[in-house]
């Protein structure tokens, strides 16, 4: 008896592996000749993916006036999403002064484009650090990605 129960739920397993893609071969040629069979698609779920390429290693900051220096960087954005990028900045401490950044943000539509970042340092105060010195990290940029409708 339960042999048979088995047996029977066996055939309706293969019954029904066998229904949902069935491949037919009407003709096998008696040579050894590739012959296709069946196609089975490849899917995947596709997230938000951005990249983000800044044109040289860091902003480099200029004396513009007295105690004001400015800087500006190329950044390229590739992207499968309409984005808003907000940019922060935070000084290190090594100099001090009001460091601001503009724009504050920028608008980038699929599949990306260039944006120009600028680093503003307004009343320099370079007494902490040892004068002749180069490439002082003075402040870091935040780049933050917002999803936009």
């Amino acid at each position: 008896m339960r042999k048979a129960w088995l047996a029977a739920l066996m055939a309706a397993a293969l019954t029904t592996a066998a229904s949902a893609r069935p491949i037919q071969v009407r003709y096998w040629p008696a040579t050894f000749v590739p012959q296709e069979l069946v196609t089975i698609p490849v899917v995947m779920d596709v997230g938000f993916w951005i990249d983000i390429a800044v044109q040289g290693d860091a902003i480099k900051l200029q004396q513009v006036g007295a105690r004001r220096f400015e800087g500006c960087v190329d950044v390229r954005v590739r992207c499968n999403f309409d984005i808003r990028l907000l940019y922060s900045i935070v000084p290190t401490g090594a100099v001090g002064g009001q460091f601001t950044c503009f724009p504050q943000y920028a608008d980038i539509d699929l599949p990306g484009g260039d944006t120009t970042l600028c680093v503003r340092l307004d009343n320099a105060d370079p007494s902490n650090v040892l004068g002749g010195r180069t490439n002082v990290n003075v402040a870091n940029v935040t780049v933050e990605v917002i999803p936009r409708p």
